[in-house]
């Protein structure tokens, strides 16, 4: 089970509708399929979606990271040394995602190799996971339009919402206009990706005090630290730290801080390995979890409802799974359907997920 060759494969498969948010927006998928070989003929996979404006990573830096500095010190190890492969990444600091498709990709290979899922592997609690669709920036009646296609043709009750960096009162209209038109059967909750500052997040959540939503997650930056603590104090709803929380280390910082009262665990850029460690911290702290989603495309989404459904905790909440469905095309030879409202996971060991070459040679940037 020694790892013998590593790979990182640029590819760029556009999307048919853009998603825009405060701290950015992202037209085309340029993703990195990463593949990992081992000495027994198995090929692990995952997918590192770079997000320059979160967490500074580009294509290029994901390839040239993994080609020059992480690949040397994983090639001659084997699948089941994850402390020592986890270290010698630690070492770099920065790049998540980078690191982290290469945690799940070792994770897939060591399925693969065991003839097992990876949720078995995990903790196995279930198959599938609720989904929960994000929206992105758009008009009151657009957003209404994708939130009613979405529970008409795929059964989703559960929808995030993309607030901050535009007029406040276009962000209450939103959500306002999505619970008059879904009704109460209908999950809600609104993301700021730190758009807000703490005055602006409190005067938006007591204008939407009535509408019965969820959560709140990331509406002022974490480095407003006094704001932040005095916006989470006077909520009554849980406050979700999502890209201020990645590490264990952030987690505990921002609860034991008062910054948040609930995480969002994103295998995107914790990999499987320290993505388990969040979630023990997590369910020791008593905190709501939700699975969150980094733009992912299919392999991405796979492998956070592979994640997500291996735990009680993280399965109890609908996980952001669906963003694939704006994308024109995707790499599985077979695509991820969402049925009822849920996704599952795939048969099969490992993560489940076959690459059609077709398609990678089609899409893939380095040839």
């Amino acid at each position: 089970m020694k790892i013998t060759h590593v790979e990182a494969i640029p590819f760029a498969i556009p999307y048919r509708k853009p998603l825009k948010f405060a701290s950015g927006e992202v037209h085309i998928a340029e993703h990195v399929l990463v593949r990992i070989h081992t000495d027994d003929g198995i090929v692990g996979i995952a997918e590192a979606p770079p997000r320059p404006f979160t967490y500074g990573e580009t294509q290029a830096g994901i390839i040239a990271v993994i080609d020059k500095i992480f690949a040397p010190h994983l090639i001659g190890l084997s699948l089941l040394q994850r402390e020592t492969i986890l270290n010698n990444l630690s070492r770099t600091v920065g790049n998540p995602t980078a690191k982290a498709a290469l945690d799940m990709a070792l994770w897939d290979a060591l399925g693969r190799t065991l003839d097992l899922p990876v949720t078995e592997l995990l903790g196995g609690y279930t198959d599938r996971m609720r989904v929960c669709h994000m929206l992105g920036f758009d008009e009151p009646a657009a957003m209404v339009d994708e939130a009613q296609r979405m529970r008409d043709h795929h059964g989703i009750t559960t929808f995030k919402v993309k607030v901050g960096r535009r007029p406040i009162h276009l962000d209450i209209a939103v959500v306002r206009a999505l619970r008059e038109a879904l009704g109460d059967d209908i999950d809600l909750y609104v993301d700021g990706n730190r758009g807000w500052t703490a005055a602006e997040s409190a005067a938006a959540m007591k204008e939407m005090a009535e509408l019965g939503l969820l959560f709140a997650e990331e509406l002022c930056p974490a480095d407003d630290v006094l704001g932040r603590r005095w916006l989470v104090s006077q909520l009554d709803v849980p406050f979700i730290a999502d890209e201020s929380a990645v590490t264990p280390a952030d987690v505990t910082r921002e609860i034991l801080g008062g910054s948040a009262t609930a995480i969002s665990i994103k295998v995107a850029r914790t990999g499987f390995t320290t993505s388990q460690r969040v979630h023990h911290l997590a369910e020791g702290l008593g905190l709501e979890v939700v699975m969150g989603n980094q733009i992912d495309g299919q392999i991405g989404s796979l492998c956070t409802v592979v994640f997500g459904s291996a735990y009680r905790l993280t399965s109890h909440r609908a996980g952001e799974l669906s963003n694939f469905l704006d994308m024109s095309d995707d790499l599985l030879t077979e695509p991820l359907h969402i049925q009822n409202g849920e996704l599952t996971i795939r048969p099969g060991p490992g993560i489940g997920a076959d690459i059609d070459p077709d398609k990678l040679r089609h899409y893939r940037q380095d040839t």
